[in-house]
């Protein structure tokens, strides 16, 4: 049929809807999600990291601070060491004792006392060391120390197995002084410091620091506390929810104890900790800091930390909000998507379909109009299609309306050139026998001038509509750019079936005409268009069992057309082919040669294919290239002799020969070209 070339338009009716809704949606449902579930990941790591950049800084707010009470103590007992008073009371038992007993109280000590001079030197300087004190020391400091000192160990989830159920060491953060009188000989040491086991108010004072009232957002509690060992001795982390039950120590979680994981970080390998942590019975985001004693032993842990479950809800909610958001915009998204697909394959599915109904005979099926009255864009079942899609539809109508005309045209025209043929082959039958060769003659020449009209005038009219098809289709895609790539398949498509046009009707012209009408000349490889022919031709050599050999030596590039070159390569190797039915060899030689023909030179490239088959006879070959004579019962007789007028129009020729007896029997036939 005239309009068979439009079936891969039709057969890929059901892919284009598909192809622009994956275009437009996968995207949408494969990228989108993704960069949601990246912002999701990065933000819980990021808000986590920000809570841990926050205990850190708590963390260090508390270390300060320790560390100025150690100062505190050890100034305040150099500065009574060196006081004047001191040394006026010395040999005075009852006022010196008074005076210690007030400057404990002034400086706020647990302890201070005086030390003779060859006690231990441990401790002394600036700032007061920790130190790890036993129950019988604390005795002969204060038996009251010794007895605030006394922890029982409360049962702890996650906590290392321990037998033990007291703890009776103390914490202590004490310093010595040097005493001497005028002379500067020393007198003695003067001993002061703090007990940090139970010093309720030396760890609120450090909360209250770190933690002021409203510093935590969404209700978090902020709470310290001092360990010795991996046991609580004071701390603001309450064990009872009620404070009426119990009294103030008793409420808060003294004597629990650090987890395994957190006592072997922290006091086992010496690590700040700063993670999430169990504490007592909740989730705290945690920092813990080692601290030793003057010797560099870990005595104990300084912790800061604060409930982590409001920050987990404000995480998880905010988490949440960012979800909904990118959901709610990859429907409205998807949604539009989906409708501006719709705006491109609804009218281009019309196209299809109606070139389909062409394809199966319906003549008189056309797009047809579906714009919108007083509008300049073409209006589709759901929306408005673009314009250039509007003209390439009016031109598709136009074209099929030119194609139909004329094709009426040429069976009208056949008809009544069938009838004079009939009435002049009637005239010429009461003629002599001599004459009914050069009547059919004649009759071949009448088809041809008929032939020839007729195809000029469908060149003409045909050429025409294509041009303006391909320049609607250029417009459209400058127009469209990116926005054109969904339908980039579809309108490649289009490129070639108006190529393939242009093609029909060119080789229409030459049929007729063949010495007029060249093809668009080109450096050719002639090794690369063997190849492409072989490939086309390739289905039929191997149904025929047909064994092709080829020896490419030519370097040189010729000057032809290459679908013309292609399609004398072709009828060679199907003429071979259908030489020899019952199976055989194709030989395919190619190289350079010189005016006279000898390999070798460089003035042009010679292809010679020689089949196995039967050969050709003396009489064959002598009319091998006239036209309409043929040795086969379906031939036409055209094919050899459109080839060598191809080929003489570039100034190459084609040569029959038969193979030499010593190399078999066969048939050559030999291509001459001049180099590009």
């Amino acid at each position: 049929m005239p309009f068979q070339r439009f079936a891969p338009l039709a057969a890929a009716r059901g892919s284009l809807r598909a192809r622009l809704l994956a275009l437009a949606l996968l995207p949408l449902l494969g990228v989108l999600p993704l960069l949601g579930l990246i912002l999701l990941l990065w933000g819980n790591t990021a808000i986590d990291r920000l809570l841990i950049g926050k205990v850190r800084s708590d963390l260090a707010v508390a270390q300060g601070y320790f560390e100025r009470v150690q100062a505190e103590v050890g100034s305040g007992t150099l500065a009574v060491a060196h006081s004047h008073r001191l040394q006026r009371a010395l040999g005075r038992p009852a006022e010196l004792a008074a005076l210690l007993e007030a400057e404990r109280q002034a400086q706020r000590l647990d302890f201070l006392r005086l030390l003779p001079p060859d006690a231990a030197q441990h401790g002394s300087g600036p700032l007061a060391s920790i130190a790890l004190t036993g129950p019988a020391e604390l005795r002969r400091l204060d038996p009251a120390l010794a007895e605030r000192a006394r922890v029982h160990l409360v049962p702890t989830r996650n906590a290392a197995p321990t037998a033990r159920t007291v703890e009776d060491r103390a914490l202590l953060l004490t310093t010595l002084a040097p005493v001497h009188d005028d002379q500067g000989r020393r007198l003695g040491w003067l001993q002061g410091g703090v007990m940090l086991n139970r010093n309720l108010g030396f760890i609120d004072h450090i909360n209250e620091i770190v933690y002021p009232e409203g510093s935590l957002p969404f209700g978090s509690q902020g709470t310290a506390t001092l360990f010795l060992d991996d046991v609580r001795v004071t701390t603001n982390v309450r064990l009872f929810a009620d404070p009426g039950q119990v009294t103030e120590g008793e409420q808060r979680a003294i004597g629990t104890r650090v987890s395994v994981a957190v006592r072997e970080a922290v006091l086992g390998r010496g690590e700040t900790w700063l993670d999430r942590a169990f504490v007592v019975k909740d989730w705290y985001v945690s920092a813990y800091l080692p601290l030793a004693d003057a010797q560099g032993t870990r005595v104990g842990m300084l912790y800061v930390g604060y409930l982590e479950q409001p920050f987990t809800w404000a995480k998880y909610a905010v988490l949440a909000s960012i979800g909904v958001i990118f959901f709610a915009v990859m429907i409205v998204t998807a949604w539009w998507s989906l409708r501006a697909a719709g705006l491109i394959y609804r009218p281009l599915e019309r196209m299809t379909a109606t070139l389909q109904r062409v394809e199966h005979g319906e003549l008189t099926a056309r797009v047809g109009p579906f714009t919108a009255p007083g509008e300049g864009r073409r209006v589709s079942e759901s929306g408005r299609a673009p314009q250039e899609i509007t003209h390439l539809a009016t031109t598709l109508d136009h074209l099929l309306d030119v194609i139909d005309d004329k094709t009426r045209a040429l069976q009208r025209w056949g008809e009544e050139l069938d009838l004079k043929v009939a009435e002049r082959t009637r005239e010429l039958e009461v003629s002599h026998a001599s004459l009914r060769a050069a009547q059919q003659q004649l009759v071949r020449s009448e088809k041809l001038a008929a032939i020839g009209q007729l195809t000029a005038s469908i060149a003409h009219e045909v050429n025409n509509p294509i041009a303006v098809i391909q320049g609607n289709l250029d417009l459209l895609r400058l127009l469209l750019g990116a926005a054109a790539e969904p339908a980039r398949a579809e309108l490649r498509l289009i490129d070639e079936q108006i190529e393939r046009m242009r093609l029909i009707v060119t080789q229409l012209l030459q049929f007729a005409r063949p010495n007029e009408f060249a093809g668009y000349v080109e450096p050719l490889d002639v090794r690369e268009v063997i190849g492409a022919s072989l490939v086309l031709v390739n289905h039929l050599l191997q149904r025929q069992h047909i064994r092709v050999e080829r020896h490419d030596q030519a370097t040189r590039q010729v000057a032809i057309n290459r679908q013309e070159l292609q399609q004398v390569l072709i009828n060679l190797l199907v003429n071979a082919a259908q030489a020899m039915p019952e199976g055989g060899r194709i030989e395919i030689h190619s190289g350079d040669c010189a005016d006279g023909g000898n390999e070798g030179g460089n003035d042009g490239v010679i292809v010679s294919v020689t089949d196995s088959g039967p050969g050709l006879d003396e009489a064959t070959l002598a009319r091998l290239f006239e036209p309409f004579f043929t040795t086969k019962r379906d031939g036409n007789g055209l094919g050899l002799w459109i080839s060598r007028g191809l080929l003489e129009r570039y100034g190459g020729e084609l040569q029959a020969s038969v193979r030499p007896a010593s190399e078999g029997s066969g048939a050559r036939f030999t291509v001459r070209l001049p180099a590009a």
